[in-house]
């Protein structure tokens, strides 16, 4: 990928910003590193502050959108 790609309204992943990772507009937080915080049963407030309010709740919600349509629609292909 040699492009910027916008997956969402809050989600990108740029070559030249943390390698292409995904990560949240205007930020190198790792879309990847808040999925976990979720995942480990934290709350988006939390969340949030552990990266300076630099995400918001939207912004949290789609990833978490956008990784459940990913994983359903992996297993549809399947």
């Amino acid at each position: 990928m040699n492009k910027k790609q916008v997956i969402g309204r809050f989600i990108v992943a740029d070559p030249k910003i943390c390698h292409g990772k995904l990560t949240f507009k205007g930020t190198r937080v790792l879309v990847e590193d808040v999925l976990e915080m979720v995942s480990q049963g934290y709350g988006f407030d939390y969340i949030i502050e552990q990266f300076s309010n630099s995400i918001t709740k939207d912004a949290i919600s789609e990833a978490i959108l956008l990784g459940k349509e990913s994983l359903l629609n992996r297993v549809k292909a399947a």
